[in-house]
């Protein structure tokens, strides 16, 4: 069964604040360990820019495989589907 575009759409935007939150505190520890100056500044920055860059990658890449007919993966790869 495909999902459909918006419950895509929720799962990118949910991963998407949980990834983003992650790279936030990331380059916060990093910018603060180095004597930089505004820190919280560019670890905003930084994670803004991947917040935006990587919602759009994972929508469409969510949609890319949605595209794939099912089985279409394991017969590319010679592998066998067992019966149910």
């Amino acid at each position: 069964m495909k999902e459909s575009r918006l419950r895509s759409i929720l799962k990118a935007v949910t991963w998407r604040l949980i990834a983003t939150g992650t790279t936030f505190t990331l380059a916060y520890l990093v910018f603060s360990n180095s004597d930089c100056e505004d820190v919280m500044e560019k670890s905003t920055i930084v994670a803004g820019l991947e917040l935006m860059i990587k919602l759009v990658i994972y929508y469409l890449h969510e949609r890319a495989w949605q595209m794939a007919p099912t089985g279409s993966i394991r017969r590319f790869f010679g592998i066998k589907q067992e019966s149910q």
